[in-house]
């Protein structure tokens, strides 16, 4: 029996408004340097980034007497407030049932390979903590009657840990700890980049003493970029992912992050050669994940050609009208692309026949109004002939309803209130999809507290390179407020943030500030719409779900080549907002470098296909097979289990990228503490390893 959800209850779960930002404080003071008046603000942290992590992390700070402020591009306008899926997934330790047994949660985090052990480890046992504190300042986590949180599967989750508020989870999360934020007076300054990281010192003793941002409420005709100075001794970075690098991607538009910004000041990047791809509406419309219900109701998938003429293309590719249609469900929780999941006439599959369809100029879709074509010669769909997790799962959810589009109502009925809150009503229409780049896995290097290799800068969320080859779904979100607490936890006890800084960096200001107007040049022939076409087409057509040697070499030397001309001529700007643009399309150039650098390392050496990318070899040991015959130009390297004890670390040496390796930290799963023993620690302090903090 469906059961009809008020409409008050959709709205509000779709409906998230955020909260209004307080005034913005005055600069401590305005001077001159490079020839502009440069307003100077001070704080004992600063926060890059208003997205969960951030917030979490500012919040934290606060509540422990920190002098802290949040600088944003777009306060609520990145991947946590802007992104989601059917039911946006938060991934913790399961409260409901008889529990669960951290270290086996910390084995499923990092059970993909390249992941720490430690951070596995750290995740899982701070996620009750997260989820129980987010619950406290409201947000509204489903339960059973007894008080459970309700509970699902999701991909690289066998127990079944996930939970959600619906399709707008992460928006939700950020509404609450922006509120609190308010609540608690951290000061925000909106509309405000940061372009450069200001750091003394040399190697090992480099530590932060600012940033140079450009802020739009600074721009004067003595300051006609809006370049404003923040002075600090500890900078937290938590601005997301490079959304920009792909033109298919699902990211909100205008989402940079920090990879370039932080390789500049010389910080250590790691694990860049793993991301997620999967389907999802693409960000020219409505950037949407397609995960979970959308496709667990079974809709039919079909493309259309520049005449108009439709293709019922996954026939090609499954061998009966169940197994394609049990795949497509899978969809469900075996979300993202993975490269061995196209064997076996596996889900991913699916993903390679979009790519394929997309590539040959063909739109693909979803009807929901219709249930899958069955693969000719072979019997009609119908929900008695599904593979058996299959059947059983939708009998559980009661979701044995004729069409697509009511099974989906039954099962999530805010799927289809989303759409429409966008002018799309899929009940109604098809819904056109692609494979989409979603998450980049890596990104800063960091220790368990959350700290780069450059004193006094810190890493959380997206920006941070956490995660693994794969990750649980919903895994990102849990990290992010795991280690904005401990990022938090850590400059705390450390002392260095209790009130704002006040050391004099004038010189060293000015000399960045004469770096960012060398770079941006009116008279350049480099403009930021090339720029972008450039890097976001080099890495949508070469490093995406599908690469080989060649075509990676080939881009990597492209890419070098264009970061030697912005480096030679400037980026071309015209207004002041494009000033900003051009800062943040070097940093994503200087970033698509770094990717397809580590990336051709790892071919290089030998590395084979695994989570987002199957690296396609004319020998490769696997091969793809489909119902039209063996998918020969897909045939794949496997990977080697060497490479899954260890990661990839990407620096900026001068204006080369150097790479190297490292061995995954471990973690003693038979160490136990003691509590007289190991109280004293935490008494004086001695658990946040202070003494290389400088």
């Amino acid at each position: 029996m469906t059961m009809d959800v008020p409409q008050e209850i959709l709205d509000a779960l779709t409906d998230v408004d955020m909260p209004r930002l307080p005034p913005e404080a005055v600069p401590s003071e305005v001077i001159g340097l490079s020839g502009i008046e440069v307003p100077i603000y001070r704080a004992g942290c600063i926060v890059v980034g208003s997205g969960a992590a951030g917030l979490r992390a500012a919040v934290e700070l606060k509540r422990r007497g920190d002098d802290v402020v949040i600088i944003s591009q777009s306060a609520w306008g990145g991947t946590s407030a802007c992104s989601g899926s059917d039911k946006q997934t938060l991934h913790t330790a399961n409260t409901a049932d008889q529990g669960d047994n951290y270290k086996a949660m910390a084995r499923a985090i990092r059970s993909g390979g390249a992941m720490d052990e430690d951070t596995a480890y750290v995740e899982a046992v701070g996620s009750s903590r997260m989820m129980a504190s987010l619950q406290f300042l409201g947000l509204p986590l489903p339960q059973d009657p007894l008080g459970g949180t309700l509970r699902y599967q999701t991909d690289h989750d066998e127990v079944g840990r996930a939970t959600s508020c619906g399709p707008r989870t992460s928006r939700l999360m950020v509404k609450v700890l922006a509120e609190e934020a308010i609540r608690l007076r951290v000061p925000f300054y909106n509309q405000t980049t940061a372009v450069k990281i200001l750091a003394v010192g040399a190697g090992a003793d480099s530590h932060v003493v600012g940033i140079l941002a450009m802020r739009a409420t600074d721009r004067t005709e003595e300051n006609p970029l809006g370049i404003a100075l923040f002075v600090s001794g500890v900078i937290v970075l938590a601005a997301g992912g490079p959304g920009e690098l792909y033109r298919d991607s699902v990211y909100p538009n205008g989402c940079f992050g920090s990879l370039g910004l932080a390789l500049e000041a010389g910080v250590e990047l790691v694990n860049l050669t793993e991301s997620q791809f999967g389907i999802g509406t693409r960000r020219e419309g409505f950037p949407w994940n397609l995960s979970g219900t959308y496709v667990q109701a079974i809709p039919h998938i079909y493309s259309v050609d520049a005449e108009g003429a439709e293709h019922h293309f996954l026939e090609e590719y499954y061998r009966s009208t169940q197994e394609l249609a049990s795949n497509i469900f899978r969809k469900g929780y075996q979300w993202p692309f993975h490269a061995t999941r196209m064997l076996d006439f596996g889900s991913s599959l699916i993903d390679l026949a979009i790519f394929r369809e997309t590539a040959a100029g063909r739109r693909v879709f979803m009807d929901f109004t219709r249930n899958p074509l069955s693969v000719p010669g072979d019997l009609p769909f119908s929900l008695e002939r599904l593979d058996e997790d299959v059947r059983e799962y939708l009998g559980k959810a009661g979701a044995g309803q004729d069409m697509p589009i009511d099974r989906l109502k039954h099962m999530n009925p805010l799927a289809i209130e989303l759409y429409r809150r966008y002018k799309i009503d899929i009940a109604e229409e098809p819904l056109e999809f692609a494979v989409n780049n979603q998450h980049m896995n890596g990104g800063i290097m960091v220790d368990t507290w959350g700290r780069s290799n450059l004193k006094g800068c810190y890493a959380v969320g997206e920006a941070a390179g956490t995660h693994g080859v794969t990750r649980p779904g919903g895994a990102a979100l849990n990290a992010g407020q795991v280690f904005g607490t401990r990022a938090a936890e850590h400059i705390s006890a450390n002392g260095r943030a209790k009130r704002a800084a006040m050391e004099d960096i004038t010189a060293m200001a000015e000399a960045g500030i004469a770096e960012i107007l060398a770079a941006l040049r009116t008279e350049s022939l480099l403009t930021v719409k090339s720029i972008r076409s450039q890097v976001q087409a080099r890495m949508s057509d070469k490093a995406g779900i599908l690469c080989d040697q060649e075509s990676v070499s080939g881009a990597l030397i492209e890419a070098r080549k264009l970061n030697a001309e912005i480096r030679a001529n400037g980026v071309a700007y015209g207004r002041a907002a494009e000033a900003v643009r051009g800062v943040q399309w070097r940093h994503m150039a200087l970033a698509s470098e770094a990717v397809l650098s580590a990336l051709d390392f790892f071919i290089r050496n030998g590395g084979g296909s695994r989570g987002a990318r199957a690296i396609c070899h004319a020998e490769g040991e696997s091969l793809p097979l489909a119902n039209s015959g063996p998918l020969q130009d897909y045939r794949f390297r496997k990977e080697r289990q060497a490479h899954r004890e260890q990661q990839i670390i990407v620096r900026l040496d001068g204006n080369e990228i150097t790479l190297s390796t490292r061995p995954n930290r471990s973690f003693d799963e038979s160490a136990r503490s003691f509590f007289e023993r190991d109280w004293l620690a935490w008494l004086t302090g001695r658990i946040y390893d202070r003494g290389t903090d400088g």
